[in-house]
């Protein structure tokens, strides 16, 4: 006999469709999941500079904006430092580490940008899709991969995703939105411009989404349709405007910084190389599919399926719904498929530079999940209308399909986001014809097998042992321990820490004492430099292929 809380409990869970209480408790899991599996990331490359700009965002406006270090601070006064500021106060606050501030930050962040793909999918096509889309994204490496230290591109997708969701709601009750979407919209579309000028995409899909709702065929009600959905955007496009200066002091100097900004971007010129078809590219001078290469290699084959499922059922139909509700899902699918698509056109277009794979378009993938949730959604219910039993396959199909992804970055953990599709072979197929460990994500595992290495080596007692790093100092730093010692002299350090990323393991010679593997695959090393005379540690190799890309070996390569 079942006690009377025991019954109310069931009552009230039986309220909720079982997919929501699925996502429900895929959220829960992965919030719990960041707080366990943070420190298994290195700090990347850039969060050192970054968390120094948000410093200096900071000291600007404590001394009365006389302090204008920030607008001489590199190229970083071109973007946002919101996620900067956020994780400098933090940090400021609480009795812990800066960067284990910005890895929780950032990973919790990429929970709720998973979250709002949940919700807009959800919004668009019911609990399944909704269920499906999160799932998707889940288990997508590039995403999840970067969740913890792409302290840049991830806040942004997730601030996207999230003020798409509130577009979609906001357009729907035009021109008398709610309140609480229009601020909604607002507060996500200020976050994302005070993350990257990028953001001023979304102010594009804006008409789009008023025209969705628009009276047809255009008349006098259209116009006045349009213009009261105008005026009620007003509020929205205040509080992003405040949010965006007050996270970008260089975006308040002249109204039209930001799009100087976004143009800016598509002329740099840095020296860093990138990988290709195994041939090295200078980010200026990529071939145009490059960002839509490294989505069709990157991205799980199952999002990408999904994804084309969604456009298909969107362009032929809507299955189950009524004529309205099928209008309504086939114009919000086509329009996710707007959000997704045309970023990577317009960088196909402008041949604009690229590097580091797909990194800097992560925004456009929980759109993709999106679609891929509506997709795998729309198939469930077309073969649900033919036989019941191939619904019931399908869904067990897809569960499978989505767990051996899953099982995939468990066995790349922490180096989800090296995960490459079967169209290249996976990361076998993709080691040094692609982007590798960019970040040098492999410093945490690296150290320690080092330190373990000199602990059962080791006859010297007190004697210090120095390591040349090919990537940033910072990282190796942190996680190591005297008698570890960093170098910058790589032609007498004792060791070298190096990933296969841009041949970097290669750039030096010594024994191999630590490889870091994952599914098979070196994606780095130690070597034991002991003993070898300069002329005896420098390989001959092609200086395309050198890795320039790493700060820390520009010096002596």
């Amino acid at each position: 006999m079942l006690s009377r809380p025991t019954l109310s409990l069931r009552a009230r869970c039986t309220r909720f469709d079982p997919f929501d209480l699925a996502s429900a408790l895929l959220l829960a899991g992965l919030a719990v999941g960041t707080l366990l599996l943070f420190r298994d990331y290195a700090i990347s490359n850039d969060e050192e500079v970054q968390h120094r700009y948000g410093e200096l965002i900071l000291a600007y406006y404590a001394s009365g904006f006389t302090d204008t270090r920030v607008f001489e601070f590199r190229n970083l006064y071109l973007y946002g430092g919101l996620f900067d500021i956020v994780a400098v106060l933090l940090s400021r606050a609480l009795p812990v580490d800066p960067y284990v501030v910005r890895h929780v930050l950032c990973a919790l962040i990429g929970v709720s940008g998973i979250g709002a793909t949940w919700a807009t999918a959800r919004l668009i096509g019911g609990p399944r899709a909704g269920l499906f889309a999160a799932v998707a994204l889940a288990v997508c490496g590039p995403y999840f991969g970067g969740m913890f230290n792409h302290t840049k591109d991830i806040p942004f997708a997730a601030a996207a995703i999230g003020a798409t969701y509130f577009l979609l709601r906001l357009a729907r009750d035009l021109p008398r939105p709610r309140l609480v979407h229009v601020l909604g919209f607002g507060a996500l579309l200020g976050a994302a411009l005070g993350l990257r000028a990028m953001g001023l995409l979304l102010l594009v899909y804006v008409p789009v989404a008023v025209a969705l709702y628009a009276p047809r065929p255009a008349n006098a009600a259209t116009l006045r349709f349009v213009w009261r959905s105008a005026v009620a955007f007003i509020p929205a496009m205040v509080l992003a405007y405040a949010i965006m200066i007050a996270s970008w002091p260089w975006a308040a100097q002249d109204l039209f910084n930001p799009v100087r900004a976004l143009f800016a971007f598509a002329h740099f010129q840095y020296p860093i190389r990138t990988m290709l078809f195994g041939k090295s590219y200078i980010m200026s001078e990529v071939p145009r599919w490059y960002v839509p290469v490294y989505l069709a290699i990157k991205l799980p084959l199952a999002v990408l399926f999904g994804a084309a499922l969604g456009l298909l059922f969107a362009l032929g139909g809507a299955g189950k719904f009524t004529a309205a509700r099928a209008l309504q899902r086939r114009q919000e699918t086509l329009f996710i498929a707007l959000i997704a698509v045309f970023p990577v056109l317009c960088q196909v277009i402008a041949q604009g530079p690229a590097f580091t794979g797909m990194r800097h378009f992560l925004f456009v993938v929980p759109p993709l999940a999106v679609l891929a949730g509506l997709g795998f959604d729309g198939l469930v219910d077309w073969l649900a209308s033919r036989a019941r039993v191939l619904a019931t396959a399908s869904l067990a199909g897809i569960s499978a399909w989505f767990a051996w992804d899953g099982a995939t970055l468990m066995r790349l953990h922490p180096y989800e986001y090296m995960f490459y599709n079967r169209i290249v072979g996976g990361l076998e197929g993709a080691l040094r014809n692609y982007e590798g460990d960019y970040w040098v994500n492999i410093m945490n595992e690296a150290v320690d097998g080092l330190e373990a290495f000199i602990a059962r080596t080791n006859t010297e007692p007190g004697k210090t042992f120095t390591v040349a790093v090919c990537g940033e100092r910072l990282p190796f730093e942190k996680e190591a321990h005297p008698p570890l010692q960093y170098s910058a002299d790589w032609d007498r350090a004792d060791f070298f820490i190096a990933p296969t990323q841009m041949d970097c393991d290669r750039a030096m010679l010594g024994k191999t004492i630590v490889a870091i593997e994952r599914m098979g695959v070196v994606i780095g090393v130690v070597k034991d430099m002991r003993g070898l005379p300069v002329e005896a540690r420098w390989p001959t190799l092609d200086m395309a292929r050198k890795p320039a890309v790493l700060p820390s070996a520009k010096k002596n390569l």
